[in-house]
């Protein structure tokens, strides 16, 4: 009998190592809460769900850039506290790092996950001034379900989306092939949220500058969808680079982007201006 191929999309069937790197950024995460100025869960909405944590470099804090880090998990696992530690990277090069919550599937459905996402950056917009923020220089950044959700704060071409940059880590552009996956037991991504939150049918603000990067050893979908999504830019006259991380597969990159001199962290550092 042939052997059932393994899915693409299961990400731990394809990265050894899945439970070790989790642990490390548990516990990394811990570290940067414990040695970097923060303010915990600050909410952004009414549900419990609806919070950010902010971390400030060392210093004076007066107009300072702002980054906003999605998360990923396939809309369904992980928060904010597993990825504190991408902060390190951000107040290092003298940003305000904000770190987003949001509700998981299928507890609740993809338009309301879109929908506190645009709250949280709004939040940002409204309220980070008070912490020493200037929110004319945000830029944003998320790592798979976190990438794709990080583009919904820029997929409206009639007017500025205020996003100066955005770093997109191992994103997932087209939704429909994770009907096929071993996700549709698990969210079952529905035809309407195909069609209304599938990035590559959207257009997007031009004045946002995106660099779409992916570990050189993730698995095929990761990479073609990576590239059909950057020529779409492209020719709706956005700014796009594309990255392959030597070495990195789906879960290594976004472990690095908190490790200084990798290719995810300077990719990060760049964004930010350093």
């Amino acid at each position: 009998m042939r052997q059932m191929a393994k899915d693409p999309f299961r990400i731990r069937d394809h990265v050894p190592e899945f439970d070790d790197i989790v642990a490390e950024i548990v516990r990394r995460s811990a570290e940067t809460r414990a040695k970097v100025p923060m303010a915990a869960d600050v909410p952004y909405g009414p549900d419990g769900t609806e919070a950010v944590d902010l971390f400030f470099p060392q210093g004076k804090r007066d107009r300072l850039p702002v980054h906003m880090f999605i998360h990923g998990g396939y809309w369904r696992m992980f928060s904010k506290r597993e990825y504190s530690y991408v902060a390190d990277t951000v107040t290092n090069a003298g940003a305000i790092a904000v770190i987003v919550d949001y509700a998981l599937m299928p507890s609740v459905r993809m338009a309301t996950i879109v929908d506190q996402i645009r709250r949280a950056r709004q939040w940002i917009d409204d309220h980070i001034e008070s912490y020493g923020g200037d929110p004319d220089r945000l830029t944003v950044s998320g790592h798979s379900a976190g990438a794709h959700l990080a583009t919904m704060l820029f997929d409206d071409n009639t007017r500025p989306s205020g996003i100066k940059g955005a770093l997109l880590l191992g994103g997932i552009y087209d939704l429909r092939p994770l009907q096929e996956s071993f996700l549709a037991a698990e969210i079952a991504i529905t035809d309407d949220e195909v069609e209304r939150f599938s990035p590559i049918s959207h257009r997007f603000d031009r004045g946002v500058s995106v660099e779409i990067s992916v570990g050189a050893e993730e698995t095929p979908p990761f990479h073609s969808q990576a590239a059909a999504f950057a020529e779409n830019l492209q020719r709706q006259g956005l700014l796009v680079s594309r990255t392959s991380l030597a070495g990195a597969n789906h879960m290594s990159s976004v472990r690095d982007l908190g490790i200084a001199g990798t290719g995810a962290a300077s990719s990060l550092a760049r964004l930010l201006g350093v």
